[in-house]
């Protein structure tokens, strides 16, 4: 590695981030403008901002780690990662565009005419938002010192400083911007690599055997059928309550756009899984040395080295830690951006000047979170942060889209239920070893923490005296009828 070439592309990439988000404060004038970006954002650029911010520290680093560990494995994180979207697509897209909202907490306050249930939503979105912070925070940590030797707490600050300087001075429209860039970067910055190291590695001295490649336990007859579906299951539904995901879709001009954009972006995303994976499976011939738990999420920084030794190899790493650190910043500024519209409305009074003042402080938590915690492994963190997002948001939204008979107080209790036992779950595990027969159950809670969730908010409901609120009808009327061309 060449640490003056890996900091070159670092810059390179700084100074591309903020002269797009310069650009973008030009035409960030109205709070629409920070919100939603004042719902004009087309298609193909919407997917590529999404898939920008979708595609975090635990895609672009920690998948081809992954399947450099587990084999077979590690290819269900891919696949639910992708297919969520198309629940999305199906189920809540264009609803939640014609709910006519800025963020969640809007959308659940507009559906329950319920100031508390918006108080219950937001704390979700802003827990949801920080845990899925910190991976990109402790990410870009683990390249500063795998290829330059710099202390970890230096990318974490360089991060988050520029993240909370992007968001507070242009908002969504700058961001949408930044992150539609920053797609295509990160999609070169692995692609390029993976034909030049596919190309060297067939026919030549690192040729194996495929059963040392994926040995059997590695394979499918491994896979232990409660993990694998419990898994699935809070990838697929796990999208559905990221707020950073859910608050896209307000800046599409129509319902019909939003749909749009969503097939769009799984054509994108499953595009950067295919390269990502593959990264991870030629790291299974080349370096299996680094098969190790956390050091195997440094394996696509150091892969081209392995092959390419000298500056054709040094030249390619620094392509990679560029890519890697817009897949910090995508990721990371599209959360502060849904984090900051739900404080400044909640807790100051909504202008720009708030959400400015909102962005600094959405960054400042989870910068103080990662320099006080270790890095893990960077998907099992995401994972666990869709585990969350799937026990709590997801059902609420997903019932206050298709369901009459939701009412606040169900809502409420299902959020309150679904984020107590995930969460639960998942620090007894953490913290105590050898918990017998029930392990796999706090390991991965979500095949019974969404059910139970799910369960409280509907029988809590159809037990309220209260009853669905009054402009129930009206509402779901208004997200379910398509616009007119």
């Amino acid at each position: 590695m060449n640490a003056v070439l890996d900091l070159i592309g670092v810059a390179l990439v700084v100074i591309a981030t903020l002269l797009i988000g310069v650009y973008g404060l030009r035409v960030s004038r109205t709070t629409g403008d920070f919100f939603v970006a004042s719902r004009t954002v087309r298609p193909v650029w919407n997917a590529s901002a999404i898939s920008g911010e979708y595609l975090s520290a635990g895609t672009f680093l920690g998948l081809a780690g992954l399947v450099l560990l587990d084999g077979a494995r590690g290819f269900w994180f891919p696949i639910g990662y992708a297919a969520g979207y198309l629940l999305v697509l199906v189920f809540v897209a264009a609803p939640l565009r014609r709910s006519g909202a800025y963020t969640i907490p809007d959308f659940i306050e507009a559906r329950l005419g319920s100031r508390s249930a918006r108080r219950v939503t937001s704390l979700a979105v802003l827990v949801i938002g920080w845990l899925y912070i910190v991976p990109q925070l402790h990410g870009a940590g683990i390249t500063l010192v795998v290829v330059a030797g710099l202390p970890e707490w230096v990318g974490a600050v360089t991060i988050a400083v520029l993240v909370a300087a992007a968001v507070a001075a242009g908002g969504m429209r700058a961001i949408t911007y930044v992150q539609a860039f920053q797609y295509w970067l990160k999609l070169v910055a692995l692609l390029v690599p993976l034909i030049l190291i596919a190309f060297a590695l067939s026919g030549g001295p690192h040729d194996v055997d495929p059963a040392l490649v994926f040995p059997v336990e590695a394979g499918p007859s491994g896979f232990d059928a409660y993990a694998t579906a419990s898994l699935l299951i809070a990838l697929l539904l796990g999208t559905m309550g990221l707020p950073h995901v859910l608050v896209r879709f307000y800046t599409s001009p129509t319902g019909v756009s939003a749909r749009r954009t969503t097939v769009i972006v799984v054509a994108m995303v499953s595009t950067f899984y295919a390269v990502s994976s593959g990264m991870g499976l030629v790291a299974r011939i080349a370096a299996p040395d680094l098969a190790v738990p956390g050091l195997a999420d440094t394996v696509v920084l150091q892969l081209p080295s392995r092959v390419f030794p000298g500056l054709a190899g040094e030249v390619l790493t620094a392509l990679i830690v560029a890519g890697a650190f817009a897949a910090f910043l995508a990721t990371s500024a599209g959360l502060v951006v849904s984090l900051a519209g739900v404080i400044s409305q909640d807790v100051f009074s909504g202008s720009v000047r708030s959400f400015r003042l909102s962005s600094v402080l959405c960054a400042a938590v989870p910068l103080a979170v990662a320099l006080l915690t270790a890095p893990a492994g960077l998907v099992s963190s995401v994972g666990a942060v869709f585990v969350v997002a799937a026990s709590t948001l997801s059902p609420v939204v997903l019932l206050g889209v298709w369901w009459r008979g939701l009412t606040a107080r169900g809502a409420v209790a299902g959020m309150i239920v679904g984020g107590a036992s995930c969460g639960l779950a998942l620090l007894v595990h953490a913290a105590v070893d050898g918990v017998g027969v029930v392990a796999p159950y706090l390991a991965q809670p979500a095949a019974w923490t969404i059910p139970l969730a799910t369960a409280v908010t509907v029988v809590v409901s159809v037990l309220d005296p209260r009853g669905p609120a009054p402009r129930a009808d009206r509402f779901l009327a208004r997200v379910h009828t398509p616009e007119r061309p």
